[in-house]
């Protein structure tokens, strides 16, 4: 199976150009960018429509801290289902024998979507099952592709420590992620591997801080 890797649109999805032979997409989250719920849901009426067309049989996708009118209600799973969508918030699918799990939350940071103290994030990473394959989430494991600034401007890991600890345990063949996007002369955007797991882990994010409207990759492929 090929799977197309794609995270953090923030609305610039058309810009992407989609890969020939994709079997499975998945979009870990932000593919909108506006905080209050009413102007977000019609950032997420035009990214339904282009994800919903992509000529590719499977489609995967998990919400971000961007997503605000998912949160609120306005945009239902029920949306993402009717076109063929597969919508997962703490949860799981089944496609081609990979089990595949998806959430939304990430660490708390200036009050937005799908957030919650670090503190009680290990509850939400101990509902993977054990036989997951591909692990989706939208925030990453800290250490791995994970550097931005904090609010004092310095550089530091910003992903989750709980996550990485149950990625260390689970060690499925993905963990597929974004959030984190690149930043000044910063590159998470990418792949990468521990020595310690045979886990391959993506950041799938397209953007670059400060520079929206132009993308800087295209996301990552794999074939399992």
């Amino acid at each position: 199976m090929k799977i197309w890797h794609i995270s953090d649109t923030h609305g610039y999805h058309d810009l992407l150009t989609v890969p020939e032979g994709i079997d499975l997409v998945i979009h870990s989250g932000d593919a909108s960018n506006q905080r209050l719920p009413h102007l977000n849901i019609f950032e997420y009426m035009k990214f339904l429509d282009w994800f919903s067309n992509l000529n590719i049989e499977h489609k995967i996708f998990i919400a971000g801290n961007h997503d605000s009118s998912i949160e609120s209600g306005a945009v239902l799973k029920s949306d993402f289902t009717d076109k063929n969508i597969t919508y997962l918030e703490n949860d799981f699918t089944v496609i081609n024998s990979l089990v595949i799990w998806g959430s939304p939350y990430s660490p708390n940071f200036n009050n937005w979507s799908f957030m919650k103290n670090r503190s009680k994030l290990h509850k939400i990473w101990q509902q993977i099952p054990d036989n997951t394959d591909i692990v989706v989430t939208h925030t990453p494991p800290k250490g791995v592709l994970d550097i931005s600034e904090n609010r004092q401007r310095e550089l530091e890991f910003c992903g989750c420590n709980a996550l990485k600890k149950r990625i260390m345990v689970l060690n499925p063949v993905l963990h597929l992620f974004g959030h984190i996007h690149n930043t000044k002369d910063i590159i998470n955007a990418g792949t990468m591997k521990l020595s310690v797991l045979d886990t391959v882990f993506s950041n799938g994010s397209v953007v670059t801080d400060g520079k929206f409207g132009k993308l800087s990759s295209n996301g990552n492929i794999f074939e399992i």
